[in-house]
């Protein structure tokens, strides 16, 4: 790695001029790590083929079952093949603490099937899940989980060849399980045929699918990961997932893979702790291996097996489904071994000292660079609230690699604006400021609220504005005063975060038309009900209720960031005021006006543009169709000239609480 190319991360960040020891190391560990895992002749790619040897496989003859447990005194294999017989089928240790068996004969093992894995380690018999499972089933009565035979491998027809995801991400976050509005864990086909419908028509392009690979306790989220190659059963087959993925490419819609590569469930009879008999086969051992917040495991990035296990796992996932690219899930938690709890992260001295896990971000690096060699186009998004510098500059630059993070201060300041800000106190220039923060030269994902804001015990930011009222006062027929400021506020929210917080922008399922209450999965304290863990379509169908046109209005808002390229420019502020609560700012040649104010409307009020000519509205949040009053005339046309003191703009009525896009039309 050229030392010039590396020190492009100085000029972009100087302040991290005083931390090139650190730097240099991050560089050098990752070069290092690279030559131990590759050699000189060995590409990432090739080393990355572990579920190509590892897990159940046909061949010409039969079947092959592969296992690495080092510490396994024996293993055998059993399931309904051999009547669950724990002996019959004792497998041939190899070297490094791999075991192998051949099954003669095409039906020896049939599609279908269920198998376990019997590991002998300590004198203890452990039942286990194949590690690298394809599939993993939980039987209804007994609620065990064991593997289900699965020719994942075979050849499927994807035809998306000349497929590419658009340049710039309006990533829509959806969980599949919840997709749906009936009282029940919806299908991966239901979303192909239901939802994705809906998406492309709301004008998003990329599609961010949560609690994929397979979980044990539905409840979590997906973020407690058994089987890391196993896409999960709840949904329907491994080629029903892959079904919906040509769609989404067939529709142009990327589709990104949000992975748990962060902890792992503690579970030992579904996941993998303690699979050939002890905790180090994987994770760190002792305090350093559990994490105190979540209750699972931490892997051990520093070991050659794991860091095989990992990345064979992103290659799996890129190459056999065909996934576009992958949000990473708890990166700050990677980062750090303090797992960056409680901080704040005030000075630089936190990003480099030593409580960062400086072989996390050598598998990050790697990682990123895997997935960028198997497919130029991909996308990798971190989610990290530390902000550690350098995360999305290349590792050639010595950064860790990664196309964009999540703005994830952004939902919090909206939060906290809301619950503790009155209208009259709404800061601009602290929005101004804190919606355009991010570190040089990195891209970031804006988003106002994600899955996150949406559960139980939190609030969605149209529940927050509105509470009880949204039971009673969502008809369109009826005036309700806080419906109204609710709605109102919802969209000048969303347009202001999408317009300004990142290179790209992330919503979450619901979230456009303003979803109703919280997100609870079914659970023993609400009687194991799903009545908050579905989507209700029908709200948004109905004409008759709001939800609609909070609708339209994303799909206005999203098909004028993507038509115009908005979110590429960096915004040039034109004119803030805080007593008027006026914020006016431009991209490109469009000018975005945004009206705060409680109760004032004002009249002939300047608007600065960055040169004369004609503009017109492409936007008005106040819009009829909207939810609005219908206060902006919209066919007009606004003539910028130049004033005595020297700026252009012209004169124009802004509303209260009103949103304006302007568009440069000519001279």
């Amino acid at each position: 790695m050229a030392v010039n190319e590396v020190n492009k991360i100085f000029s972009i960040d100087p302040y991290l001029v005083p931390f090139k020891g650190d730097i240099d190391l991050r560089v050098k560990l990752f070069e290092d790590k690279k030559q131990q895992l590759l050699g000189n002749d060995k590409s990432i790619v090739d080393f990355a083929s572990g579920y190509e040897y590892f897990g159940i496989h046909k061949t010409n003859n039969g079947w092959v079952y592969r296992e690495w447990a080092p510490a396994a005194d024996a293993m055998f294999f059993t399931g309904d093949f051999n009547n669950w017989n724990t002996e019959s089928h004792q497998m041939e240790r190899l070297e490094n603490g791999v075991f192998e068996l051949y099954l003669k004969g095409k039906n020896a093992l049939k599609v279908g099937q269920k198998v376990q894995a019997i590991v002998i380690s300590g004198g203890k018999m452990l039942r286990r899940i194949p590690t690298y499972a394809t599939r993993v089933v939980q039987d209804a009565d007994t609620y065990l989980w064991c593997a289900e035979v699965e020719d994942t491998l075979a050849p499927f027809d994807f035809d998306d060849d000349d497929f590419q995801p658009e340049k710039t991400p309006f990533i829509y976050e959806c969980h599949i399980g919840m997709s749906g509005e009936d009282g029940r864990v919806s299908t991966y086909k239901e979303f192909k045929n239901n939802v994705l419908p809906r998406i492309k028509k709301a004008g998003y392009n990329t599609i961010q699918i949560m609690a994929v690979m397979e979980h044990p306790y539905y409840g979590s989220f997906g973020y407690q990961v058994s089987n890391f190659f196993a896409a999960s059963s709840r949904y329907g087959k491994s080629k029903d997932l892959k079904q919906l993925i040509k769609a989404a490419h067939k529709n142009g819609i990327a589709v990104l893979l949000d992975v748990v590569h962060s902890h792992v469930v503690k579970n030992t009879n579904e996941g993998l702790n303690e699979f050939d008999g002890t905790v180090y086969q994987f994770f760190h051992d002792g305090p350093r291996g559990d994490h105190s917040a979540w209750g699972t495991k931490l892997f051990n990035y520093g070991k050659n097996e794991v860091l095989h296990f990992l990345l064979s796992n992103l290659k799996y996932w890129t190459k056999v489904f065909h996934f576009d690219g992958f949000r990473f899930d708890g990166v700050t938690s990677m980062l750090y071994h303090d797992h960056g709890l409680g901080s704040a992260f005030t000075s630089y001295d936190m990003y480099f000292s030593e409580n960062t896990d400086t072989e996390a971000v050598t598998y990050l690096q790697l990682a990123n660079e895997l997935i960028h060699k198997l497919n130029p186009n991909a996308i990798t998004i971190a989610e990290d609230m530390s902000g550690m510098p350098g995360m999305c500059l290349p590792t050639s630059k010595g950064g860790i690699g990664f196309d964009y993070r999540l703005s994830m201060g952004v939902p919090d300041l909206w939060i906290k604006i809301i619950k503790e800000t009155k209208d009259d106190d709404f800061d601009i220039a602290k929005l101004w400021y804190e919606l355009n923060s991010r570190r040089p030269n990195e891209k970031n994902i804006g988003y106002c609220e994600s899955h996150d804001q949406a559960l139980v015990g939190d609030k969605t930011i149209m529940f927050r504005l509105c509470d009880a009222e949204m039971y009673v006062g969502m008809q369109k027929f009826g005036a309700n005063i806080t419906v109204d400021r609710g709605i109102a506020l919802h969209k000048m929210i969303r347009l202001l975060t999408a317009s300004l917080a990142g290179e790209g922008y992330l919503n979450f399922m619901g979230n456009e038309f303003g979803h109703p209450e919280w997100i609870d999965f079914p659970r023993e304290g609400n009687g194991w009900s799903y009545h908050y863990c579905r989507r209700q379509w029908s709200l948004v169908d109905n004409k008759n209720l709001r939800y609609c046109e909070l609708d339209a209005f994303d799909k206005a808002m999203i098909k004028l960031l993507k038509n115009e390229d908005l979110l590429t420019p960096k915004a040039q502020n034109l004119w803030m005021h805080q007593q008027d609560k006026i914020l006016i700012y431009a991209k490109d040649s469009v000018v975005f006006a945004f009206n705060f104010n409680k109760e004032k409307s004002f009249d002939g009020y300047f608007v600065p543009t960055k040169k004369a000519g004609k503009y017109r509205v492409v936007l008005s949040s106040d819009d009829g169709k909207f939810g609005g009053f219908s206060r902006v005339d919209t066919k007009r046309i606004y003539k910028a000239q130049k004033t005595p003191d020297g700026w252009y703009g012209f004169n124009c009525y802004l509303p209260n609480r009103t949103a304006i896009v302007f568009k440069y039309e000519g001279e």
